[in-house]
């Protein structure tokens, strides 16, 4: 069942509820490829990029009957279109990697921060196949 947005005033954009996107991605990286898989998640996991509009306008392509990510569209002009800090930039940097078989220079991890970085390791567990090896801080 699809939820109705709230009326907006004339000439104002809707805006999508962020909760539908991720629930239509989720279904969509569903039939893909483990990278594209764990891209996503690592995308829904890290939830500032993917509520920016410029972000989603630039990497997911959506209407009624279908969404996607259009991961080559994004990453030939991600780093042109988007203003983005050293971590974000790093972020997106690794999601391309694991959507797409990249190269990526690891010293990128270093402007992470602890959070992006340990969305980026449980992405990387899970492009390997693996749902036992713990990613979190040290005990």
């Amino acid at each position: 069942m699809r939820r109705q947005a709230d009326p907006t005033p004339k000439g104002e954009p809707e805006v999508p509820d962020p909760q539908f996107l991720t629930d239509r991605l989720v279904a969509w990286a569903g039939d893909r490829d483990i990278g594209e898989r764990a891209a996503v998640a690592a995308l829904i996991e890290e939830g500032d990029l993917l509520v920016r509009g410029d972000v989603r306008e630039l990497l997911v392509v959506e209407n009624e009957a279908l969404v996607f990510c259009d991961w080559p569209r994004f990453e030939a002009r991600y780093r042109s279109a988007l203003v983005l800090d050293e971590g974000e930039d790093a972020f997106l940097t690794f999601v391309l990697a694991t959507a797409l078989p990249r190269l990526v220079p690891l010293w990128k991890v270093e402007v992470l921060g602890a959070r992006r970085l340990g969305i980026v390791l449980r992405a990387l567990v899970w492009l390997a196949g693996s749902a036992t090896v713990p990613v979190g801080g040290r005990s």
